[in-house]
């Protein structure tokens, strides 16, 4: 479904003539297309939110890159690709949402230590896919579980 409106999109945009909207549709269908060619699989919506949660976090570490050299417009132009990319994403999570899931994750699994990290994840990840930034949750998930 999410394959479909990356195509009806990027058609859109082409008859718009959006072509910054288009060329970042386009390296999105490409990333996606490599994983399939790769893999020898078919994605399903669950792994293209993978491929755009990744394409989003190359971008912010461009981003800072960028800036560090000075290069603002490089910037600018990865800044531009990430508001396009986070319009297939689902919305985002509040941090309120995110601890309210994770103390329901605890209460499912029974993790008690940081050897029950692993198996909380796992339940976490298909709960927070494309909508909160899983480095961050960890964090959370190693503080709740540390103290």
């Amino acid at each position: 479904m999410l394959k479909q409106r990356l195509t009806d999109d990027m058609k859109a945009a082409m008859r718009a003539g959006a072509k910054e909207r288009l060329g970042t549709i386009r390296l999105v269908n490409a990333a996606i297309k490599q994983r399939e060619v790769d893999e020898r699989i078919e994605l399903d919506d669950t792994q293209v939110l993978a491929v755009l949660e990744k394409m989003v976090k190359q971008r912010r570490d461009s981003i800072a890159q960028f800036e560090a050299a000075g290069r603002e417009d490089l910037a600018a132009k990865e800044r531009a690709e990430i508001d396009v990319i986070q319009g297939y994403l689902p919305e985002a999570l509040s941090d309120d949402e995110i601890d309210a899931l994770i103390n329901a994750a605890v209460a499912e699994t029974g993790a008690a230590s940081m050897r029950d990290m692993g198996k909380l994840m796992g339940v976490l990840r298909p709960q927070l896919q494309g909508r909160a930034d899983m480095g961050a949750v960890s964090q959370r998930v190693k503080a709740r579980l540390a103290g």
